[in-house]
């Protein structure tokens, strides 16, 4: 079993902020099982009845627990879950807990209480770079067509049943379950668009169209995918200049190996690998940076920035992604700038194996690996 260090870490130091720690990520990412390595823990099974039947009252069940750290599993199958882990998070806070979903708390009414000010939350995002040498293959482009959910990643030949067979389930056990949809044929269709065209503009008429529903009803199927963690709208960055794009959000899929699935892709191009570079880079900024807002750059000249970090009371920090970093070119900086002179200017590639800055006229540009990047918008320079 893989031992996952970082979110192992991430876990134990909410603990030392919060006694009730939620969980979320998609099926199969790996939540049991890294749940199950921390250490010193008792583990529950939510999905079985006879253990759903110990917490029907949840002072009996906390109260043999004190001191302890537990897993409460796939909590939503409970009655009511919310209402556990406010008993406990108020009256019991030597009962460390770790619950986990597959979705948002607020994506099921069975959390009446979104917990706010009781609770850390933790989005458990498809494993990161630091840990493919765990998982016994750090090739990038393995990565980028396999995707980063253990089972499809671990797989000894291309896993083609095992995307089909997860989205069946995803939409049996967690979109009925939750939602309820009625129609399965227009949602699944919705789902496949969207991973086509991930990372591009979002437009709802458009996905209609193609899905034969309505755009509110589109925009409601988007709304679904973000509290389940199967995509992530990007909102544009902008302080009310006039030729900026102001409203449309980009949109990515979660997972890379899912968008190589719906494109099709058997073998990967660079510029296909250039797409899933950028993917790459997002979930990276996801896991480590979980409470920074992520926006990109746009203006109606179709100028663009890939990310855009803003951090309150300082500028904002530009990030090109670029999967070699001899094919950067600094145009659509230069015009980013001329409108925000102020901010750090980041071109983030998989070839740089040492930092270093170019100057281009007005602006100075870091040429920078991922880990690099992480490093510096964490503060931590020296690494």
């Amino acid at each position: 079993m893989v031992t996952r260090k970082y979110w192992i870490n991430r876990i134990i130091e909410a603990w030392n902020e919060k006694s009730v720690i939620f969980l979320s990520g998609v099926r199969r990412s790996g939540k049991t099982l890294l749940c199950q390595s921390l250490p010193d823990v008792e583990y529950f099974d939510c999905e079985r009845p006879r253990v759903r039947e110990q917490m029907v009252d949840p002072d009996a069940f906390l109260s043999k627990l004190n001191g302890k750290r537990i897993v409460l599993d796939e909590i939503h199958r409970l009655a009511d879950p919310s209402e556990l882990l406010k008993i406990a998070a108020d009256h019991y806070p030597t009962v460390k807990i770790v619950a986990t979903g597959s979705s948002t708390l607020t994506a099921t009414a069975k959390f009446r209480d979104t917990l706010t000010g009781r609770k850390r939350d933790i989005h458990f995002t498809p494993m990161i770079l630091n840990e493919l040498s765990d998982f016994g293959n750090s090739e990038l482009s393995f990565r980028m067509m396999r995707g980063g959910l253990p089972p499809m990643f671990l797989a000894e030949k291309y896993p083609e049943i095992d995307y089909q067979e997860w989205m069946e389930a995803y939409w049996s056990k967690d979109i009925q379950a939750l939602f309820r949809l009625g129609s399965r044929d227009s949602f699944l269709k919705f789902v496949e668009l969207l991973f086509i065209q991930s990372g591009g503009m979002f437009e709802a008429a458009k996905f209609a169209r193609e899905s034969g529903v309505s755009a509110p009803t589109i925009s409601n199927y988007l709304r679904v995918l973000e509290a389940t963690w199967l995509a992530q709208r990007i909102k544009p960055f902008s302080e009310g200049k006039k030729t900026e794009i102001v409203a449309a959000p980009k949109v990515f899929g979660f997972d890379t190996g899912f968008v190589s699935f719906f494109k099709g892709w058997e073998t990967l191009r660079n510029n296909d690998m250039g797409i899933l570079w950028e993917h790459i880079l997002l979930n990276e900024l996801s896991a480590h940076l979980p409470h920074q807002e992520i926006m990109y750059w746009r203006d109606k000249f179709d100028h663009e920035v890939d990310f855009i970090i803003k951090k309150r009371g300082q500028p904002p920090v530009a990030i090109e992604c670029k999967l070699s970093a001899e094919h950067f070119e600094p145009g659509n900086l230069f015009i980013f700038r001329n409108k925000y002179p102020e901010g750090r200017n980041f071109v983030v590639s998989n070839n740089i194996e040492r930092d270093y800055s170019k100057s281009y006229k007005s602006i100075n540009v870091e040429f920078v690996s991922i880990n690099s990047l992480i490093n510096k918008l964490l503060n931590k320079e020296e690494y």
